[in-house]
């Protein structure tokens, strides 16, 4: 038994489940562990940012996102299942409350913050597209707004996304809380690889 990471090394592993749903604060590392999850297990990805921002930084209308995100979660359903990274709370609305397993990324606010001020600095000095075309400025790295300022905004959700899944605990719901990076990667190493054919 691996006291620090919680897992069990020699137990057979239980299936994969086939709906994940990863929440964090912005830096914190949903989407990186979600292309994880999806490259281990088989599992469909669907990127939350993706499937609400537009083209140009412009939101799409919730009805137009929420039907995105139908369409991907019913084919996906038809496949292996899915696991889905982003908050979007009051967009998605009951979308994905038949989640099996709820991730939710508690690490330090360090930790955190120091994710988020490398990924924008990176970001605006590679201006890699993300989606649509969408590109992170290093200017927005001096505005005062939070909704202009990713890395302000990280820091003044972290202690609300914390005491929001001290509710979601509370309320019986499939959670899974991760605390530290060794807690990530023991979770993710405990799920089952998905079956490579042989012929």
């Amino acid at each position: 038994m691996d006291d620090d990471a919680g897992v069990t090394r020699n137990e057979p592993r239980s299936p994969t489940p086939r709906r994940i749903r990863i929440h964090g604060t912005s830096g914190s590392g949903k989407t990186t562990l979600a292309r994880q999850v999806a490259a281990r297990t088989g599992l469909v990805r669907i990127e939350l940012d993706e499937v609400f921002w537009g083209a140009g930084w412009q939101q799409k209308h919730p009805d137009v996102g929420r039907a995105i995100l139908r369409a991907r979660l019913a084919a996906a359903e038809d496949g292996p299942g899915w696991v889905v990274d982003g908050n979007w709370r009051s967009k998605v609305l009951d979308l994905l409350d038949d989640a099996a397993t709820i991730v939710c990324l508690d690490l330090p606010r360090r930790t955190v913050m120091r994710r988020i001020v490398t990924r924008t600095v990176a970001r605006g000095i590679t201006r890699r597209p993300l989606w649509h075309g969408n590109r992170e400025s290093l200017t927005s790295l001096v505005r005062r707004k939070p909704e202009d300022n990713i890395v302000l905004l990280s820091w003044r959700t972290w202690s609300g996304k914390r005491a929001r899944w001290d509710a979601l605990e509370a309320s019986g719901a499939p959670v899974v809380r991760l605390r530290t990076p060794r807690e990530v990667r023991a979770w993710l190493a405990s799920l089952p690889t998905r079956h490579t054919p042989t012929d």
